[in-house]
Parts: structure tokens; sequence; C-alpha cells
């Protein structure tokens, strides 16, 4: 079939109206201060202006940019792509360029433009455009789009991302002044200088064409692959310097380029190249191969790209080479790649070029192909070198052929290229010739992954850009007309509302048809492949044709006279560009621009869109054509009466009349023959002007007295019979939306009268029975029976019986088999679904067992696969709720199965859809902190908070649900403030001088100080994790204040009078801990970076050690792992021994069980038993040695590392000297060592894999008993050949240095492994003498390893702790209860077991009242003191994050213990106690992990120091190891609807074990939750809150998860229900009233009280507007409606409410015999029908449906009189009694 480009030419299509267009860049670069930036720069010096890295890229140097130069701007538009919501189409994004600024703006027609992003560059910009580059995805293998900005400058690209990441990279050539965006990257090409051949010899040529994937990676050359233009041609790099590229594009991934030489243009398809690509255009070919390009030299195949091997790969140089007799490869480039084994090539002459490639990463080059090894020439300094590896190839897919006559016309470059598509989704590559205002346009069809050109058309334009949104194309013409294309149909001309025509004078030429077979070329080497394609898609491609016109195909006729006759002068429109949506810029010759909307009225009808994708479906392309375009309203005269008959405002055609202006009546018989065969003439026609309307002729207009003709050679007459089955299938697809159904009326008419004249009877009847009023029964037919089957081939697609979605889905409800239900696939997609599901609900009702072939779930149940299934559809709550009820009512009841519990894996899409939004909610990982989205209040300071304590973090809204009672949480406060001074209150006696009582003062001040030196760790402990730091904010530390106030008079007090004596750097390690305690405060969630932990550095030397406190903190939180290298290197270097301490803790804490071999070598340089014996001796202070030992027992957690465990061993035992060294204060070096040791072995037992020769508990057991030393031996000889000067020990051991490290690596060891035999090493001694050979404190250590090896032998009760006692004296009975009660709180670590809380107390109390006894001195306060403090400790661990009063009576007691024998050390004991006791505010408790285990045993090591500065036995920064322990268990609800956590009841079942059977037990939430090991099953309990449940029994990662994000647990309340706040017993709820009687609820519902019982908004806004006495409210309707509320509100199903109301709305229209459609009926038929089948199936499944009420049954009954009623001859309705009576009996016939 022949083709030519069509137009129209009696109908113009109006442009909204002109708005005058003006960059909004250019308005912002009018305000840029450039001149006044330039003096400040000169002001300001050069270190100051670069002092930032960030800012030097962005800020630059800035010169001023005249704006009067306008050939120096430009700029692109573009609909935006960021930051809005797919429905936001109107959104606009603006890129400006003028001079060295860049401009992003965005902006749309709802809100004013707005710089998104602006740039100042240092030298003019020649281009800036977006782009997108692939960034790999570390965990996935698919790669994440990074969107940037690329501004070219002559030197460099700078790249600056929208997430902020910002690139620089140079450019190795000049290159031309545009780059080109792609779907890999940036495509450059290299400036053609004109002196390349003096570079170059004969036969090698540089490539011109390079590509950029990454701003990080290597600027590569792209090769091509030209298509059989010639024999052997192949791969081979672009180095023709006569073809530049015009135009590039993402989808497709195409290239078009321009051969300035040929004159012809050229389309490749761009894509990774391949290996083989890769390994052909590097190998070194035997022989030269042809020219395949014209431009290509033969000889380049020999050249190659290669990269110099730089030493420095941080090191940006060029190289200028310029020596011309020595041979080197064509391009020299710096690379981080390196391949040693590879060698470079010689060449007979020098290609050089004068700069190389300056890159900093060879990501993605990897597979480098080594070329054969040649020799290089001494010539070449560089020893080494590799290719370059292209990674793009483009392949040519077309390329035009010129003839010789034509060559001359068409040898000009392409001045426009784009992409445009027409109504049938074919898609067209455009590209303007200037030279004859020519659009050739090629069509672009999808062949699986390869393009092919079929067809090349021609139209006369000026100038063209494409309309996307309406698949369109604005074609400006020679003479200034503005025409609409789609595709090559030209549709109408535009009218521009203030644009005049152009003026008199210009020439309105023909358009132009380019026929010429010859113009269109394939490549050849397809040969006949490619001609057989081509045959394949000729039947849906236009196509050449001859230029004969055929008989229904209409040229633009009209003269230059009627189209612009009289029309004044006016400036016409030189050019189109900013092509955005539907949206152009119009440029006037008077150079100002202006902006236009061309919008299709009819595309904005939903109705229309559809019709016309139902047409376009069914029709062929041809045919679908000429509809869509609107040609079938002028020339298809059998169905266009019909098709006006949609009560369009329009015809079909998205036109309105043309506004000309006639010289004289031109008319013709053909014009007055086209009005009297109008249907608007007709219509006029049927109705008198003067005289009563016929109500006969009126009901339809298509009734006329006067036959139609029937053209049965039309063009749509064949297709009538496919254009009703497509129109009666979307027909039905309308019925199955509420929000669409109303226009189902306007379509019924159309189908009806296509029905009749297709002789459908059934069809006409379905169409009466839905729109009884709207058919008219004596219309008649205007196709012949013969006639319609002799020219109607498609008639055998008709049914028999017409497709009726409702009888279809009555019939699955009656458990009927039924025939496949057609739909139009991307249309009719409801119909799919709905349909899909009714065959669901035939398979629930007959109780089939097969799965379902469309749903492949792992949930049970056929209602949970039906949801699951829907969710993955994409059907959602709000397509729900357009749902016709009768046929929604089935997926309800599914959604309200689901909703009662719901599966812990389903995703968040299935959640939405079932109605629970706390699962939804759970998906958005919200913390409780302040600015998380969630309701909390910010903390409220009181006047009293005049110092900053620390501790206002503490979230009030959950401490006040946990602690409700009282107010212990301020309480605790109090306690463990330090920032506000001390109350002194002493009495002065008579004989005290004032001198005297000045210094009995101070003295009562320094105890005080004591006390408040020694509270920030317990501060630590109670503030964990609770704050969350502003990056632009310094963290804030609390003040440690020693000063006091001397009462009555309240004068000050201060220890630097000199009064008294005071210990030096009495405040040095308080204030480490204080830092600590503040770093603490850090949430792990926290956004943290190495500028802001360095920015919190403080400048005064007095806060040094507080802020070592905070490294060490970040480093507990696991923030120290985000400080850089250098600053690490930095601070160790300080030689600060704080610092060093804090840093060396931190890190490797971070890098807890790693490995890490960093952090290894970081510490090593501070131990001296790991460095080399012949290293240098280093001063390393002797706490940090003992960090540094610590450090690597840490690092080697539970690894068992034999180097590092053979070393600390022999660490433990480590002998005084050599000299004067190690003499002093090794007890804490051999007790880090000691634990370090049970660190990297801990747990493993006897199973120390590798180490049997090292004999480690035969060597522990001799440090804790002594006995004679062993030889040292390996490097540790060395370093002791020289003996001690101060300390004399001979060769036996000193267990009073060894014991407790062994003591303790020897239980860590064997934790857990309930090895009897090493436990009774352990044993206490039962015999007074053998106890004179043992230190009281090591018979502690001893229990307490002996317990805790024997762990399952601990049991929590009094005697378990008595049989470890033996009856020996009593000072050694107090540390061995102490050590058993420490066990006994290890064992049951943050269980809040009451029976070990019980015992401990027990003895707690004892120890108090023992303390009081006169006899207590022959114990000793000390021993005592220590005894209770662990016990203390012990039942702080038990009782972790509750908040134990009795324990905090306890913490508190001893608070006020201030005088006499209580020291630092105790106080620590006690406020540590407390601040366990209220871990991270009642959030975190203790976990009995291996691992916690460790670190509370070096935290609560039961030696506690005797100052502030003491050391000796314990260093004190261990103490906040205990971190380590704590883990988040505490959960917290929180109201979906409200976002306030709240209480909830949960069902905790424990897994069995040995001790007890499976249990379940009910908590009132907030609520710490037991060790997630322990548990199987954790429940949200109703009956006020939805249930949850989450099983751990398959895994626990979900509720893990939620624990670290604060325990947030999202519940959602039950319609009826109040919260547990607002009703405690539940005797306010809407259920409380209904005892016995469902109807006494009803009675004492009241409406005005929904509020109270529910936040749903519809129901609250239902009982106010309907429930409520009004006086135009009925009582009768009022108590209906509120039934039906009551009902929805106990019944917990609100979304049902609708449905009531229209079930009751459906029987009230048939009783009053109001009913036009039977719409109505159907549905309630469905609804009866599934309530049949829940009945008949099993009645005692009730329950579970939601119509479980007597209202169905009152319904359908009053249904049943309204037909008695009718079949008795009773009250004839208005209406049509026949039509309605027929189709109530057919509709409801089983219930008659």
């Amino acid at each position: 079939m022949s083709e030519v480009v069509y137009e129209e030419t009696a109908t113009m299509i109006a442009a909204g109206e002109l708005q005058s267009f003006v960059p909004f860049g250019r308005e912002h670069c009018r305000n840029h201060p450039n001149a006044f930036n330039l003096q400040l720069r000169e002001l300001q010096p050069a270190s100051e202006l670069w002092a930032s890295d960030a800012a030097a890229g962005l800020v630059g140097s800035l010169q001023e940019v005249s704006l009067q130069e306008r050939e120096r701007e430009c700029w692109q538009l573009r609909k935006g792509c960021m930051g809005v919501k797919e429905e936001c189409v109107e959104f606009e994004e603006e890129l400006y360029v003028a001079g060295n600024v860049v401009v992003w703006s965005q902006g749309s027609r709802t809100q004013a433009s707005s710089v998104y992003k602006a740039f100042t560059v240092d030298s003019p910009v020649q281009q800036a455009l977006w782009c997108n580059f692939n960034v790999p995805h570390s965990k996935k293998k698919e790669e994440d789009v990074e969107q940037s900005v690329c501004i070219v400058q002559s030197s460099c690209v700078n790249v600056h991302s929208v997430t902020g990441k910002d690139f620089i990279s140079p450019l190795p050539f000049q290159v031309r002044a545009v780059a080109w965006a792609t779907k890999f990257g940036l495509l450059l090409e290299r400036k053609n200088e004109g002196n390349d051949a003096h570079l170059v010899s004969p036969g090698e040529l540089l490539p011109t064409v390079f590509s950029m994937l990454h701003p990080l990676d290597e600027i590569a050359p792209v090769v091509c692959k030209p298509t059989g233009m010639f024999e052997g041609s192949s791969v081979q790099y672009v180095c023709d310097t006569s073809m530049k590229i015009v135009f590039t594009c993402c989808k497709p991934s195409i290239v078009v380029s321009y051969d300035t030489v040929q004159g012809i243009h050229s389309v490749w398809t761009l894509r990774n190249v391949t290996n083989d690509e890769r390994s052909a255009v590097l190998r070194f070919p035997a022989e030269a191969a042809g020219t395949p390009l014209g431009g290509m030299a033969s000889g380049f195949l020999t050249s190659h790209l290669y990269i110099v091997g730089s030493a420095s790969p941080l090191h940006y140089s060029a190289l200028h080479i310029r020596h011309n007799n020595s041979p080197s490869p064509p391009f020299l480039s710096h690379s981080r790649a390196h391949s040693p084994g590879l060698a470079a090539p010689s060449y007979s002459s020098a290609a050089r070029f004068n700069a190389s490639f300056h890159s900093s990463s060879s990501r993605g080059h990897h597979d480098v192909i080594p070329s054969p090894n040649n020799t290089v020439t001494d010539s070449i300094l560089v020893p080494e070198m590799e290719p370059i590896i292209p990674d793009l190839c483009m392949e040519q897919l077309w390329s035009e052929t010129l003839t010789a006559g034509s060559r001359r016309e068409m040898s000009s470059q392409a001045s426009k290229v784009f992409l445009t598509s027409d109504v049938c989704e074919n898609r067209y590559l455009c590209f303007l010739v200037e030279s004859h205002q020519q659009l050739l346009k090629f069509v672009e069809s999808n062949d699986t992954s390869q393009l092919i050109f079929t067809s090349v058309k021609t139209i006369a334009a000026k100038d063209a850009e494409p309309l996307p949104t309406i698949d369109a194309m604005l074609v400006l013409e020679a003479c200034g007309n503005l025409v609409l294309y789609t595709g090559v149909t030209r549709v109408s001309k535009v009218f521009v509302p203030g644009l005049l025509s152009p003026p008199f004078g210009l020439t309105n030429h023909l358009p132009h048809l380019s026929l010429a077979v010859e113009n269109v070329s394939t490549p050849t080497k397809a040969g006949s492949i490619l001609l057989h394609r081509l045959d394949e898609v000729s039947d849906v491609m236009p196509s050449p044709v001859t230029g004969v016109k055929g008989h229904h195909i209409k040229h633009n006729e009209s003269t230059f006279l009627e189209d612009y006759a009289f029309q004044p002068a006016a400036p016409s429109i030189q050019s189109i560009r900013d092509p955005v949506s539907n949206r152009v810029t119009l440029k006037k010759t008077s150079k100002n621009m202006v902006f236009i909307t061309i919008s299709v009225f009819l595309l904005r009808s939903v109705l229309v869109r559809k019709c016309l994708q139902a047409i376009r479906f069914i029709l062929p392309k041809d045919a679908a054509m000429k509809v869509c375009s609107g040609e079938c309203t002028r020339r298809v005269e059998p169905v266009c009466h019909l098709f006006n008959d949609l009560h369009f405002e329009g015809p079909l055609s998205p036109v309105i009349a043309a506004k000309k202006a006639r010289p004289s009546d031109g008319g013709s018989d053909e014009d007055w023959e086209s009005l009297l065969g109008s249907h608007y003439h007709r219509h006029i026609n049927s109705q008198s002007t003067c005289g009563p309307v016929n109500n006969s002729k009126t009901c339809n207009p298509l009734i006329n007295d006067s036959p139609l003709l029937v053209d049965s050679s039309a063009l749509l007459f064949p297709h009538i019979a496919a254009l009703f089955y497509v129109l009666h299938l979307l027909y039905q697809e309308l019925q199955l939306d509420e929000l669409q159904r109303a226009k189902a009326s306007s379509l019924v008419c159309l189908l009806q009268q296509l029905a009749r004249d297709l002789h459908l009877e059934k069809y006409v009847d379905l169409y009466w029975r839905d729109y009884p009023l709207l058919i008219d029964v004596t219309e008649n037919c205007f196709i012949e029976q013969g006639e319609k089957q002799s020219s109607m081939p498609c008639l055998s697609i008709l049914r028999a019986e017409p497709p009726c979605v409702f009888s279809w889905l009555s019939g699955c409800l009656r458990s009927e088999e039924n025939l496949p239900f057609p739909y139009l696939p991307g249309i009719c997609q409801r119909t799919r679904l709905l349909v899909l599901v009714g065959s669901m609900e035939f398979w629930i009702l007959t109780d089939c067992t097969k799965q379902s072939s469309v749903v492949k779930s792992s949930t049970e149940g056929l209602a949970e696969q039906l949801v699951v299934w829907l969710a993955s559809q994409g059907f959602t709550l709000k397509d729900l709720e357009s749902v016709p009820f009768g046929v929604a009512l089935p997926i309800r009841e599914a959604v309200y199965r689901c909703r009662e519990q719901p599966s812990a894996d389903w995703s968040e899409e299935v959640c939405v859809l079932i109605g629970r939004q706390d699962l939804t909610k759970q998906a958005h990982k919200m913390t409780l902190s302040v600015g998380s989205g969630l309701s909390l209040e910010p903390p409220v300071t009181t006047e009293a908070d005049e110092e900053e304590d620390g501790m206002s973090d503490i979230i009030q809204e959950v401490t006040g649900l946990i602690w409700s009672q009282d107010l212990r949480v301020e309480e605790v406060r109090r306690l463990l403030q330090s920032s506000r001074h001390v109350r002194v209150n002493v009495a002065q006696l008579p004989e005290v001088s004032d001198h005297e009582y000045i210094e009995v003062k101070e003295n009562k001040l320094l105890q005080l100080c004591q006390r408040t030196m020694a509270l920030p760790v317990g501060r630590g402990f109670f503030t964990l994790f609770s704050y969350h730091p502003v990056p632009t904010e310094p963290l804030p530390v609390p003040k440690l204040n020693l000063t006091g106030r001397a009462l009555p008079k309240n004068t000050m007090l201060d220890l630097n009078s000199g009064n008294i004596d005071v210990p030096p750097n009495m405040t040095s390690w308080p204030s480490f801990h204080n830092g600590v305690a503040a770093g603490l405060k850090i949430a792990p969630a926290s956004q943290v970076d190495s500028a802001w932990i360095a920015y919190n550095k403080p400048k005064s030397p007095e806060l040094a050690n507080e802020y070592a406190g905070f490294l060490m903190a970040l480093g507990l939180n696991g923030h120290l792992t985000k400080l850089a290298t250098l600053n690490i290197h930095d601070y160790l270097t300080k030689g600060h021994e704080m610092t060093s301490i804090g840093l060396l803790l931190g890190v490797s804490s971070a890098k807890l069980g790693t490995m890490d071999m960093s952090i290894t070598r970081l510490l090593s340089i501070h131990i001296p038993a790991l460095l080399p014996p012949t290293s240098t001796e280093l001063d390393v202070p002797h706490n940090v040695q003992v960090a540094a030992v610590i450090g690597i027992g840490l690092v080697y957690q539970g690894t068992g590392h034999r180097h590092n465990a053979e070393v600390l061993l022999s660490e433990i035992g480590r002998p005084p000297g050599p000299e004067m060294e190690y003499c002093t204060d090794r007890e804490s070096y051999s007790l880090a060592a000691g634990l370090a040791l049970g660190m990297v072995c801990l747990g493993h037992g006897s199973n120390l894999i590798g180490m049997t020769d090292l004999n480690v508990p035969e060597q522990l057991y001799q440090y804790m008993v002594g006995g004679h030393r062993r030889a040292q031996t390996g490097a540790n000889r060395e370093r002791h050949k020289s003996p001690s000067y101060q300390i004399k020990e001979g060769d036996t051991i000193n267990v009073d240095v060894t014991c407790p490290g062994a003591t303790l690596a020897l239980a860590m060891i064997y934790l857990k492994t309930n090895n009897r035999s090493i436990a009774d090493w352990l044993k206490p001694p039962d015999t007074w003498f053998l106890l004179d050979f043992i230190k009281p404190e090591f018979l502690l250590l001893r229990t307490l390893a002996r317990c805790i090896i024997m762990w399952d032998d601990i049991l929590p009760n009094t005697e378990w702790v008595d049989s470890n006692i033996p009856q020996v004296r009593k000072q050694a009975q107090v540390y061995i209860a102490a050590g058993a009660c420490m066990a006994l709180g290890l064992r049951f670590a943050g269980s809040a077991n009451s029976d070990a809380f019980e015992c401990l107390y027990v003895f707690a109390r004892n120890f108090e009242k023992t303390m009081s006894f006169p006899n207590a001195n022959q114990t000793g306060f000390y021993n005592l003191q220590t005894g209770l403090s662990m016990i203390l400790l012990a039942m702080s661990m038990v009782m972790a994050g509750t908040g134990n009063l009795k324990v905090l009576q306890l913490c508190r007691f001893f608070h006020k213990q201030t005088g006499g024998d209580m020291n630092y050390g105790f106080h620590m004991a006690h406020h540590m106690a407390l601040g366990l006791l209220f871990l991270g505010g009642g959030r975190y408790t203790l976990s009995t992990s291996n691992s916690a285990i460790a670190a509370l045993l070096c935290a609560l090591y039961p030696h506690f120091p005797a100052h502030s500065t003491d050391n000796r036995y314990h260093l004190q920064a261990l103490r906040h190891l205990a971190v380590l322990a704590a883990e988040p268990r505490l959960l917290v609800p929180v109201d979906v609807d409200s976002l306030k956590p709240c209480y909830a009841l949960l069902e905790i079942t424990y897994k069995a074990t040995k001790w007890y059977d499976e249990t379940t037990v009910d908590l009132m939430a907030p609520a710490m939750l037991p060790e997630l090991h322990l548990l199987k099953k954790v429940k949200v309990k109703g009956p006020r809150y939805w249930e949850l449940t989450v099983d751990l029994s398959k895994e626990t990662q979900h509720l893990t998860d939620i624990l670290s994000r604060d325990g947030v647990l999202y519940v959602k309340l039950r319609a009826g229900q109040l919260p547990y706040k607002e009703d405690p017993q539940g005797w306010k709820s809407l259920l409380a009233t209904t005892v016995n009687h469902r109807h006494s609820g009803v009675k004492a519902f009241k409406p005005e009280a929904i509020s109270t019982f529910t936040s749903e908004p519809t129901l609250i806004s239902f009982a106010e507007l309907f429930c409520k006495k009004t006086e135009g409210m009925k009582h009768d309707i009022q108590v209906l409606f509120s039934a039906m509320l009551y009902e929805c509100v106990t019944q917990e199903c609100p979304e049902m409410l609708p449905t009531y109301i229209a079930i009751e709305q459906a029987v009230r229209a048939l009783r009053q015999g109001d009913l036009v459609q039977t719409f109505s009926l159907w549905q309630l038929r469905l609804v009866v029908e599934l309530w049949d089948s829940r009945m008949q199936r099993a009645p005692s499944d009730r329950p579970d449906t939601l119509l479980t009420s007597e209202f169905l049954p009152v319904m359908k009954n009053a249904v049943d009189v309204t037909l008695d009623s009718w079949l008795r001859g009773g009250k004839v309705p208005e209406v049509p009694v026949f039509s309605q009576r027929e189709m109530v009996f057919d509709l409801l016939n089983h219930e008659a």
C-alpha cells in the first residue's frame, strides 16, 4: 500500500496563550556579584581562599561576565527528573551558561523557579550538560546511576553529582565545542588542530572520539565497526577527522554522525566493546587493511594507544615530547594501572601528542589484553608501557546513499536531530537539514536488540521540535506556519493567539515528497537477511511510495490567498527550541522569545484515550493512524456518526475550526454535502423549531426519517465488528471502575447501535438490561445482513453470548464452570485482575486443592495468596475503593482474614493493602530521637538546669511509661550530676578557730570531691547512646565542678586556696572519665565523620584529657573507624599519654575481633614484646603499654591467634628490668596481659589449636600458685638478659603480680566449658594453714573464675552461694562470698531474674548489717566494703536497665557515705552500679555472651583505685569496657496513628531448656525482653491492638533490627478501643456496654462519642453528619446509620461502611422504583450469592465473614417483599414497569 504525507487543511489547533520567555539563569547572573567578589579575592591571601579542597573546586576565581555578550550565553531545558514524584509532570529544569557561571534552576507553573545549584569555574565554560554515570554497586551486580552536571572547559571537565561529589578530570587534548551525554557516560571529540600531519607518519592517524565512563576513569578511545562497506573491514579506532557527531541518545543508545567530506549522515549504535573486538583492535595485524571509512588511513590499524606507568599515581603531569626522530606510541598517559610484563612496540615514525592523559584511576580496566612484546628504543625513557583499553564501540546501523544528482543538494550538516513518535507508537529519528529546510525522517524499529531503518520521508520545514507527551512534532514551515505532525502524518495547523501570520510576500511551498527508492539505503553486509527483515516490518512501518495520489488522499490544495489574504504584516517566527513535555519556545525575528503550550483537549478525556487505545490495538497501523490523527472523521462515513454520539465536546479529531478570513464565497458543492451529512445537521433536523417537541424522536438523536447511505468501500467498514468487540470489552472495563462508570452510559448508545447494525440481538438485550432508559427498542439497522456477512471478516471473533463480567463473576460464586473471559492487554487491566480474583474465589468455594498457576507464594491459604498476588500486581487500597462493592467484597474478606494475623515476611505493599499501617511503618526504620518523625517532645529545661548536666537527652516519653509511678529517673539525674557545686555543711565548734574551720570545710569538700570525680563513669552508663549530635555543633561536655558552697552563708569553697594539701594531677583521670561519659551519649546510628571528630578537638590544653576520653568513647560506640589515618597519626605523635590510651583502646574496641592488620601494627609499636629484638627502643609510657596490650586482646578476641597468645602468656610473668625499666605498676601490666590472653583464647577451652606445645593451662596455673620461673625464650631472652637494678625476685614467680592475670585468663579460656578438672584447680583451700599462703583478694578471683567455668552449675539461690564458702576465717568468707555473688551476677546478667536478685539482696543486707556490728573491725571495713560493692555490682548486672527500687535505695545510701574509709574507688563502684541499673536510660541491658562476660570482667575487676590517680592494679580506662556488654532489648510500642509511645500487652514464649519447659509469659510493654536466643516467639496480644507475631524460631534478624532502632515497634489500635493509658481497666471501651445482646449496644451507643473510640476520619465524619438528630434527617434512617456505624466499629471493618450504605441505597431505590440502571442490582446479587456460598460451604464459618449481622437478611427480605408486591400487581412505579420487573426477576430469580 502506498503512503504519503497526509495533512489536514480545514481545521486548526489553538495553542495556549503566549507568554514571554527569559532564561531564569540570565536573571540570576544579572545579580551575580562578580566584580565585588574579585575585589575581595585580591584582598584575601591565597591560603584562606584555598583552605578547603571542596571550596577550591566550587569557588574558583570569579571573572566578570558581560551579560551584553549574548553569544556567550546558552541554556537548555528538560523535564524534571529529580526530587519529584511521577505526577508532577510540570516540573522543569534549566541549565544556563554565561561566561564562567553555570546556573542549574528548577521551577514549574505552580512554583517559581529557584536556583538548585550554581557553579563558578576558573576559565570560560565551553559547555554544560547533564550526564549520568554508572557506579558499580558494592553488593549488587547492577550499577547505580549517578546524576551529574558536566562543565566542559578548555583544559578539564568538572563533574558535580547531585549527591555532593565533585570531580575534576583533566583533558589530554583540546576538545570540540560540544561534548555528548550517552547511556554509558561522556563522549568527547578531539579538536582537529590542523597540524596532525607533522605529528604522525604516513599511514598513522590519531583517534578523534573518546569516552569517559566515570570521572575517575581513564579517557579511552572509541572503536567503530562499519557494516559491510568494504571487504575485510573490521573493528578499528575512530580516527576520521571528517566525521563529526551531531546527536547522541540514551534510549536507544545511538549516535548520529556527519561526514564533512562526503556530505552524508550515518547512524551508529553505541555499546560496550566485546572482548573479541578489544583483542582485535589491540593486536598487530600482519598486513594493512583497506580504508573502511574513506577518511581512515589503512596504516592506522598498526598504531596503538599506550599508557606510561607512573610512579606517582596521584601526580598529574603533562609530557611534552618533541623528539621527532625517535619512535614512540601516539599517546602517553599516566595511570594507576600497571603491567610490568608488557613491553612497548617499536614504530617506524613518531606519532605524538603534546599532552598526556591525566587520570587518577583505572577502574573498569582489569581485563587488559597484553599485546606481543616488542623492543623499546633508547629514546623512550619510560621502561614499561601498556595500551589504553577501549570501552565503547560504535556499530554502524544506517548511512545515507546519495546519487550524483542529489549529492549537491544534501551536502549540508543537520542542524538539529531528535527522536519522535506517532500515536501508533512508531518511532522516528528526525534531523533538520538547514540548506533546504527539510526534515528527514527515519523510522526506527525494534528487532530484538537491533535497530532497523526501513524508510525515509522528507517534509518541507524550516525548524521542528518534538512534543513527547502528545506523540507529536511541531514543524515550522518556510512560510511561517506552525504545523502539528504525528509521525509522517500532518494533523493540523496551529493557531497561536496573539501571534499573527507572516507578512504578505512569502511563498507557500507545497510539501515536497522525496520518493526515490535510492534514498533509502541499508547496510549491504546484511544482504538478503536485512531485506527479509524489511519485508517483515513493511506491514507496520511506512515505506517509500510512488507519486500517484490515492483516491482517498487529499493534499493541501489551498492557495496562498486563501491562507493569508488581508493579513497585515507582523513579526514572523524565526525558530523553535527548548521542547519540554508539550511546551516549546518560539524565537521571533525581533530576537525576543515566547513560549506556547500545545494542548489537545480531547486527550484530556479518559474515555477518549481509552477508546483510541482500543482502536489502535485492533486496527492495522495504517488505519489506526488515520483514525487517531483525525482523518476518519472526514473520510470514513459508516461509523463517524457513531463516534460523535459519545457526547464529546467536539469532533473526534483533536482540532477546532480554523479562523480564516475568506475573500469571497469560494465554497464548493462538496462543502455543502459534507454539512448536510453531518451529525449536527441530523440532530437539528430531528427537532422542530416551531411547535411541540416530538419525544419519540429526541430520546436518541440517531433516529432520522431520512435513510443514511452506507459506504461499504470506506476505510473502517470491514473493521466494524472488530471495533465493536474491543469497545464492548472497554465497556465492561468501565463497569468495574466506580470513577469511570458514568462514562459507560455515553458508550452504551454507540454500542447498541453497532450491535443492531451487526444484528447481535443478545448484545442489544444486554445493553438494554444495563441501561433501560437510554436504549430505544424501536431503532432500525443501517447495515443489511448480506452486506454485513460479505464485507466483515472479523465477525467470527464475536461470541454468541456477550461477555459480561458481572455474569462471569456470578457464575464463579455459584461454582459454575465459565469460559475464559477476553480482555485487551494494557487496556482492560482491571478486568484481567478481577476476573483472576473471581477464579480464585471459585477455587476457594469448590475447595480446590490445586495451587494457582498465577500465585506461587509460600504463604498458607488462598486468601493469603490472593492478597500477596494482588499486591504484586500493584493493586492498592485506592484501587479497591473504586471497585464496585459486590465485586470488591471477596477481596475485602481476604484482606480482613489476612489483617488479623499477618506474616512477618510480607512486603510493605502487602501490609498497606491489608490496612496494617503498623507493619508498613516498621519498614521505615524510625528511631526514638526527637527529630526522627515521631511525636516526641524535646527535653524541657528548667531554671534549675543552669549548668548542663549531660543527662537531658533521656527520652521522657519512654521513661515516663516505664516508671510512671515515681520520679526515680529525676533522682538518678540528681545523684549522677557533677556540673553543679556541692553543698558543704560543717558546724563550727566553739573551740575551733576560723582558720581551722576553713581547713575543716575544705577537707570536707575534698571528701565530697572524691565522690564527684567518681560520678562520670556511672553517668556514661546512664546516658548510653541517647544523643544524636548535630554535625554543625560541637558535643556538649558537662563541667566537672569541684567547688562547693558553705552553708549557711553560701560562701564559695575551692580546693586551690592552698589551705590543705591536694594531690597533684588529681583531676586528670576524672576529666578523662568525663570525656568518655560525654562521648558515650552518641548513638551508633548518628551521622559522625572524621571532620566532626577533629572539629571537637579543644583548643585549651586543660581539656586534652576530656578529648582523650571522647576518642575512647567514639571507639566504644563504633564511630572511631571513620577517623582518618592521618588524624590518628597526628594524635599519637603528640605524645600525650591520655590521648594515646583513649585512642588505642578506642580503635581496638571499634575493631573488636577483626584481626585488623593496620590496628595490629598500630598497637605493636607500643608493645616492646611485639617488636623485633633489634628494633629501636621507644619510650612508651607504662599505662600506654597496658592499653596497647588490652587492645591486642580486643582486636584478636576469640581468634585463638598463636603468636599473640604466646607473647601474652610470657608477658604475664614478665620479670622486672632490664635495669630500671618495668619496676612500677607491674600488677596492672600483668593483669592486662592475662585479660588479653583470655580474650584471644576466649571460650576455646582445651581446643587451643596449634598451642599444645605452649602448655597454656599449666603455665597459667604456675603463675597462679607460684614456682620456679621458666627461662625466657626467643626475643625475650635477649631483652631480659640484664637484670633489674631495683627489684630482686630471684628465680621464683612473684604470684602477687601474676596471680590475678593468670586466674582471669584461665577463667576466660575455659569460660562456660564446665571443665571440672580445671575448676578444681581454683577451689579455695579448706584449712587455715593453706589460707595463709593466699591473699584474700585472690580468693575472690579464684571463686569467680571457678564458678564461671562451671557455668551451668550456677543456681540463683543462697544454698548455691553457701556451697562455695568453706568454714574458714571470716575475712576469707567475705571475699569468697563476694566472688560467688559476682559469678551469680554474671550468669544472670540482664535477665532481671527475681530469684537471683533476692539471693543477692539477702547477702547485701547481711553485709550491711555486719558493717554496723561492733566487731566489724575484726573483718575489716575495707574488706566488707569491697565485698558489699561487688555484691551491689552483681545486683546491678542482674537488674541492668530495669531501675529496680531496692538497688536504687542501696546506691543512694552509699552515695551519702562520704567520710571515713569511703574512698574514690568505692564511690566509683557504687555509681557504676547505679549507671548499670539505669543503663541507657532503661533502653539497654547486659548480655551474657562470651564477649560480654570478657568485657565485664575487664570493667568490674574487683580492685578499685584508692585515689583518682591510682592505676597500679588496674587501668582506670578499662572501667568503661562494660559498654561492650550492653545490648538494646527494650521494646517500645508506638501507636501508628499518633506516633507516640504507648502501652501494649506482649506475649513472650520461651524455648524449652533443661531447666524449664516451653513457657509463655505476658508483659506490658515498654518492657525489657530476655536474650533473643532464649525466645521462641514475641507477640503483640489483643484485644486493644491488632495482633503482631514475630517468630524467632525462623530468624531473629527482624527483631534484632527493631531493637537496634531504639526498639520502636509500631502497633495499631483496634477500632472501638482506647489506649491503656486512658482506659487501664477497659471499662470505657465501646464494647464494654454490650453484655449479652448486640442490640443493647446499639441503643447505648452514642455517635457523638465516636472520636473517643476510633481515629478513622471517615467514621468520625460519618457520625457527625449522619448519626446525629437533625431537622432533615428521618429517625429511621438515623437509627439505621447508627447501627451501620456500630457494626463497622465493633467488627473491625470500618472500610465496610460504604458497602452497607450502597446496599441500603440499592434496596431503597428498588422499593421506590427509582432505578435508572441495573448496576446496583448486579452488585446486590453478587453480595447475596457470596453470602449463600459461605453458608452452603460451612455455616460454622460465619464469624469469619464480613457481613455477620442481620443486616443482609433484612435487605434481602425487603427485595423479596418488593418483588412479591409486583407479582401481586401492586402499586406501579413511575418508571417503565415492564423493563424493571423483568430485569429484577432475572437478576434475583433465585430469591423470588
